[in-house]
């Protein structure tokens, strides 16, 4: 039987040295005139619109059946007149269909996600409002 010699591993301890550097802190002075912050277009669109006007918020059109899928945050009725808002859309128009899930809806309440039949080309975060 020849018995099995186990080698150790020396590890090398290696040193690191730091250079000495002068380092040099560059203080800005704080302007008095604070800058104002840039607004998005779609901020800038929706500006000024009152939150109680505000029924839904578009989050999906399909192009091809002319039908938006609109976030409900009041409720809606077929039959009702909205104004559709964004930063390239703004056109009024009475619901005239309103489906979930393929089943046609007369009444759809706050927080159901709906198709909505639109005449217009509308686009994701367009406002979907009551008129005034």
């Amino acid at each position: 039987m020849a018995a099995k010699k186990k080698k150790k591993m020396k590890k090398k301890t290696v040193k690191k040295t730091r250079s000495k550097k002068s380092t040099k802190k560059v203080v800005r002075k704080k302007s008095k005139w604070k800058k104002a912050a840039k607004k998005s277009k779609r901020a800038q669109a929706n500006e000024g619109i009152p939150k109680n006007r505000i029924i839904g918020v578009v989050t999906h059109y399909f192009p091809h059946v002319q039908a938006a899928v609109v976030k409900l945050k009041k409720p809606l009725a077929v039959g009702d007149t909205i104004l559709l808002k964004g930063t390239t859309t703004d056109f009024e128009q009475t619901v005239a269909s309103m489906q979930i899930d393929r089943i046609p809806l007369q009444n759809a309440k706050k927080g159901d996600e709906i198709g909505l039949q639109v005449k217009e080309r509308v686009r994701e975060h367009d406002l979907v409002l009551s008129p005034a």
